[in-house]
């Protein structure tokens, strides 16, 4: 059976910083609280009984520096960057305060978002590619486990490739799909953090 395991990258900003849409536009480091959350899952991973067969990221910094923990706990090394891996264009509401996006599109407009993967006006998300990359990825067969380091704006057209509605990936948390020999896909969990983490 393939394992493959959606991981989003660790906080992005501090605690009591009032947080803002970053984007694909928006290429920030993790803060401190973020990078714990990285080693977490470095730790977690590398205590799971799994054969990691690729190890991937999303082009953006945040990704990369979660991913980095986690090949050194495993001791797999980032096997490539995958573009369709990176986070969506947030458009005219990149670095906006989430009161400001919302008065800009409307609650019903962010709620479609959240609840079906329709991207508000003004974002640049191209969802058929990516539902079309997520369900090419899962055609590729083979075995053992995946882990896919990405965001939460991206993260939700794994959902939607296998026909379910997006659910929220926090920070640090990850999903976990299961591929069938018969190339069925099933939803595991999601929104999982490691035990230890807050």
């Amino acid at each position: 059976m393939r394992r493959i395991f959606v991981i989003r990258h660790g906080n992005t900003f501090a605690s009591g910083e009032a947080p803002r849409r970053i984007g694909a536009r928006t290429d920030i480091p993790l803060v401190e609280s973020g990078h714990a959350q990285a080693e977490r899952l470095g730790r977690w991973f590398a205590g799971e009984d799994m054969a990691i067969q690729r190890l991937l990221s999303s082009p953006l910094l945040r990704a990369r520096q979660t991913a980095a923990p986690i090949a050194i706990a495993t001791g797999h090394a980032l096997d490539d960057i995958r573009d369709w891996l990176g986070e969506i264009d947030h458009g005219p509401d990149e670095g906006r305060p989430e009161d400001e996006v919302i008065a800009r599109i409307g609650a019903a407009a962010l709620a479609r978002w959240e609840e079906e993967g329709v991207a508000p006006e003004g974002w640049r998300v191209d969802a058929a590619a990516r539902v079309a990359a997520w369900r090419a990825f899962f055609a590729d067969g083979g075995q053992g486990a995946d882990l896919l380091v990405t965001s939460n704006g991206a993260a939700r057209f794994a959902l939607l490739a296998l026909g379910l509605a997006p659910r929220k990936l926090r920070t640090g948390a990850f999903g976990e799909l299961a591929l069938a020999a018969d190339g069925a896909v099933r939803l595991v969990r999601w929104d999982e953090r490691p035990q230890d983490q807050l």
